[in-house]
This record gives structure tokens, sequence and C-alpha cells, in this order.
């Protein structure tokens, strides 16, 4: 079994792969400050929880974008599994060329997004990700990353609100059934936030195809805040949940 991991600034996703098949998959947050021992037993229990003894675990990679809790995070894996982890940088081998000014700034979940999406449904495609921010990433038909557009997330977005409009409230990141109920404070902001959200998403990606002049270009989804944004648009063609943790079962293949 290989454990895969996806750091981001938000959570942390865990998943149990065995082949091309996910078992199981599992959540942390991350800003929590943890010590090494932390992380292995709340890891460990997690998947004890799921029915998998560490034992199972044969190996481990990982993609992070918090460089800050990377010691005490690998030193858990180390003494906890007796594993050294695999982890998504520079010198890994991915299948992915990527196009840009500086290819070392690439954030490791974006390159897993990117091969997880080209293997799944080819390129040109784009590859969006729903986290703390929105990150869109263009691969086109040679499965290369050609662009990568980077957006404040829509949590993100709802937080500015609440903390520089005095009487606005922290609310609920939900899809109001149509964009006239805006009718009280909460509804007003939701549907702004959402339909705002949606109308960036559908823009990004109509300029892209326009660029690029693929029309036909496929898009998929992922990260936390996806199904909501996906529930009100045509703009994307596919949702998948755990993009990145295939991704980096793809790339731990192709350097095992």
């Amino acid at each position: 079994m290989l454990l895969v991991m996806d750091v981001g600034n938000t959570n942390i996703v865990l998943g149990i792969m065995e082949g091309d098949k996910l078992l199981t998959s599992f959540r942390l947050t991350t800003q929590v400050p943890r010590t090494s021992d932390e992380y292995g037993v709340t890891i460990t229990g997690m998947l004890q929880q799921k029915g998998i003894q560490v034992k199972d675990v044969k190996d481990v990679i990982l993609a992070s974008v918090v460089p800050d809790i990377m010691y005490s995070l690998t030193n858990s894996i180390k003494r906890y599994f007796n594993l050294k982890p695999m982890i998504v940088g520079p010198g890994l081998k991915t299948g992915l060329a990527i196009r840009t000014d500086n290819p070392r700034e690439m954030g490791a979940d974006r390159i897993a997004n990117c091969v997880a999406a080209y293997e799944k449904i080819g390129g040109p495609c784009i590859a969006i990700d729903f986290g703390t921010a929105t990150t869109y990433d263009v691969v086109n038909d040679k499965g290369e990353l050609i662009a990568a557009i980077t957006s404040p997330g829509i949590r993100i977005c709802a937080d500015a609100m609440w903390h520089r409009a005095a009487q606005l409230p922290h609310i609920e990141i939900k899809k109001t059934k149509n964009i006239l109920d805006a009718k009280n404070t909460i509804t007003s902001m939701q549907t702004g936030l959402v339909y705002g959200y949606i109308g960036q998403v559908e823009y990004i990606v109509k300029q892209v195809k326009k660029e690029l002049q693929a029309p036909d270009m496929k898009v998929i989804a992922t990260g936390g805040y996806a199904k909501i944004i996906q529930d009100g648009t045509d703009a994307i063609d596919y949702y998948d949940g755990l993009l990145t943790l295939k991704g980096l079962n793809i790339i731990y293949k192709k350097n095992r």
C-alpha cells in the first residue's frame, strides 16, 4: 500500500492507494502546529480506524506547499512508518514538461493535478483547484504545462468581506437557488460571492480556450469548493475531489 499526502495551506489530505485503487482518504487541518509525534500518532491512529496497519504501508509520497511543517511531518513518517517519503519537487520524474518562466516556482500540488488531469482526460485541458487559492493550470496537447493562473480562493474572498466590512457577518459558503434570492444580508453575500466566483471561472476558461484556439478543451475541477462552483456552471466538464492524490500515485509509479 502507498500513503499519498497532499499538504495544502488549509488541510492535509491523505489517501491509501493499492495499485490504481484509492482505498480510503481522510483529512487533517494544516494550521495547527504539531510535533512529529503528534503527526505520527494522529496519522497512524486514523489509518487504524480505517482498518489499515502501519506495517501494510510500504511507501509514502507527498506534495507540500507548506514548508514550515515539513520537518515535523517528514520526521513523523520516518519514525512511525520507518520509511523515507518521496517528496514531489525538482529532480523527481513527473512526465510533465513545465513551460513557465521559473518551473521551480510551481506548487507540487499543481504539478500532481496536471499529471492526473492529462492522464484522465488528455490535452489540451485545464485543471482547476478550488483551495485556499484557486488555481487554473493549462496543459496543451503535448502534455506541457504552459500557463498557471492564480486567484484568491472563495473562502479568502468571504473572509475579506467579513474582516473589512464591520456590519457583514461570517457566512457559510453556499449557492442560493437563484441569483434573485438575495433578500437579506446572508443571502446577499452568498449570492454575490458564489455567482461572482462562477463568473470568474467562466471568463477565465473562455479566455484560455480563445487564446489557445481550443474551443473543445476539457476542464476538470478539484478542491474543497469545487462542487459548489461546478453545480452552477457548464464551464467545468469533470469533477474529481481526489485528483491530487491520484496524480501523486502516477508520479510515484514513474519514480518507483
